[in-house]
């Protein structure tokens, strides 16, 4: 075996290599000149360990600047100063020859856990960002991660196959990345948002278990945890039920989580789609924590209060409890009020109980007596603040849930360190939508509905619950799946609810309602946003911090500049031109 595979990392060394004579080879961190020694911290990519130069090399050692890249080849000793902060602590390498294979400049920010430049400045030199330990370890967690979940499904029988990057656009969800084809003017491919089609037709070919950790692409607009391309881990069976993926994805997150010191329940809890908005006023829903939402229609409808009265007429009216919210100054209060409008709810109504009695914004309308009806039915403590809207169901629902987990974050209701995973299940098959007058899948228009709510696609399709599953971990979606449409006759019914009419449907799709035709066995998968998870469990804010190479909140590569612009003999080629 070649020398270079025998070498030791730097931060691999430990007490039982005391004695060992070792090459090491990695980048300066920092320098200290004590006397007639000098001390080296060497890093590489599985840490640091301290190197000592004694007379022999310390004027050489003594020209080392931060980042300089050196070979060192000396014995592995035990440290005379351990330090228990680091792995390597209670050892050192005495240094007997050291030779200097590159010269650093001084980089435009240390290169330290505790950096205080820019995200703008450490994506330019994203090379030096990703020196810091701490970026170093999301991605060496992220290949850990990996490999197990590449080992757990071969285990399981699934074969990776790798579907095409370049393939045709099916504009159905968000927008495609096109790319333009030269030798077929006029004509494009698209980039895949998802392997979805491919890994069904995967299953008409009879492979039974497929999965791919896939790169995809879409062209919409970004935020913390969404990229213009990622990563997904794709997953797809044949002749399962939605108990047999759950199962399964639960199996996989007792094998990777782990990793990381956490333990997963034996069962995830499972809550309706209806279920987790009415609680939680979220289809992803925290529930870490309670602040759960509770109907007060009924006694809305029944009330002096005329908003709230007109409000449980046509709508809803629902609220929460923030227990010894009621310490909270009116100022606070007239906070949360403005904060619920920017979130779309018409209003607040607060309520309070006191030692001194009770206290609302609307007393005024309700009475005395009214408010203490509706801090009775919140079962209200003393000390206890109840939050109420009314309003369009969406509107309040999601408010209320957005609400809820602002007030949580102000309140330090979220236990830290703390994991809370869940299903939800029983989405909608189809959404409404008012601007466009048309339906759309609230999943993809391949997920199968709900047996017993076939007969509605026609008549009440916005009553039709979907075969579709979410898993939640901490108020993140980590992926998501579905039983699938695999008779052609009711995906042709699916694709007439969404407006696709047969000649769009053979068009677009045809390929795979001719595929149908050959014994397409019943299938079903799921998806997992792979930077979603390392996300998750490095304990990190953004996936940006566990991407290698990611793209800006604008979509831009600051380290290459990318995207640019082509000169025109390059457009020609492609058949195009661009028009300002």
């Amino acid at each position: 075996m070649g020398q270079a595979w025998k070498r030791p990392f730097c931060g691999s060394l430990r007490p039982e290599h005391k004695g060992q004579r070792v090459e090491l080879c990695g980048w300066v961190r920092r320098r200290r000149d004590l006397g007639g020694l000098v001390f080296v911290d060497l890093r590489d990519r599985e840490g640091i360990v301290q190197v000592v130069f004694r007379e022999e090399l310390k004027a050489q050692a003594e020209t080392l600047s931060p980042e300089d890249v050196v070979r060192v080849v000396g014995t592995v000793v035990a440290r005379e100063n351990p330090n228990p902060e680091i792995p390597t602590g209670l050892v050192e390498v005495v240094a007997e020859d050291l030779q200097i294979l590159n010269r650093a400049a001084t980089p435009p920010f240390v290169v330290e856990d505790r950096v205080k430049a820019s995200e703008e400045l450490r994506l330019r030199y994203r090379y030096l960002d990703l020196r810091r330990p701490e970026m170093m370890a999301s991605l060496l967690l992220r290949h850990r991660i990996t490999f197990e979940i590449r080992r757990y499904f071969h285990e399981m029988g699934f074969i990776e196959v790798e579907t095409p990057i370049l393939t045709r656009s099916t504009p159905e969800g968000a927008r495609d990345f096109l790319v333009p084809s030269r030798l077929s003017p006029g004509k494009f491919y698209a980039l895949p948002q998802s392997p979805q089609l491919f890994k069904q037709l995967l299953q008409v070919a009879g492979l039974g278990r497929y999965m791919q950790i896939a790169r995809c692409f879409r062209d919409e607009d970004l935020r913390a945890d969404r990229q213009p391309e990622f990563t997904q881990v794709d997953v797809e069976a044949s002749f399962v039920t939605e108990e047999d993926i759950f199962s399964l994805i639960e199996g996989l997150f007792h094998r990777i989580f782990p990793l990381v010191g956490i333990e997963p329940p034996q069962r995830f809890p499972r809550l309706s789609f209806r279920e987790a908005m009415e609680a939680y006023g979220s289809d992803r829903p925290d529930v870490r924590f309670d602040l759960r939402l509770h109907d007060f229609a009924e006694l809305a409808a029944e009330c002096d209060f005329l908003p709230l009265r007109q409000a449980a007429t046509t709508g809803k009216v629902k609220g929460f409890v923030v227990p010894e919210g009621a310490a909270f100054s009116r100022k606070e209060l007239d906070s949360i009020g403005e904060h619920a409008r920017k979130l779309g709810l018409p209003g607040i109504v607060w309520m309070k109980k006191t030692a001194d009695g009770v206290a609302s914004s609307a007393k005024k309308g309700l009475g005395e007596a009214g408010v203490l009806r509706f801090l009775q039915a919140a079962a209200c403590q003393e000390g206890d603040l109840l939050l109420l809207a009314g309003g369009p169901e969406k509107t309040v629902l999601t408010g209320l849930g957005q609400l809820r987990l602002w007030c949580a974050r102000r309140l330090h209701l979220i236990p830290e360190n703390e994991f809370a995973f869940c299903w939800v299940t029983d989405f909608p098959l189809l959404e409404w939508d008012d601007e466009t007058k048309r339906f759309y899948a609230c999943h993809h228009p391949f997920t199968s509905p709900k047996t017993e709510d076939v007969e509605l696609l026609e008549i009440a399709p916005e009553k039709v619950r979907a075969r579709a599953y979410d898993v939640v971990v901490n108020g993140l979606e980590l992926g998501g799946g579905s039983i699938r449409i695999h008779d052609a006759q009711l995906q042709r019914r699916v694709f007439a609810c969404l407006g696709i009419s047969e000649e769009q449907a053979q068009q677009k799709f045809g390929f795979l309602l001719e595929a149908f035709r050959y014994g397409a066995p019943p299938h079903g998968g799921i998806a997992l946003g792979l930077d979603r998870l390392v996300m998750l469990m490095a304990g990190r804010d953004s996936i940006r911090d566990v991407i290698a190479f990611p793209k800006t909140t604008a979509g831009n590569c600051l380290l290459t500049d990318a995207p640019n612009v082509v000169d025109d003999e390059q457009l020609a080629e492609l058949h195009l031109r661009f028009v300002p």
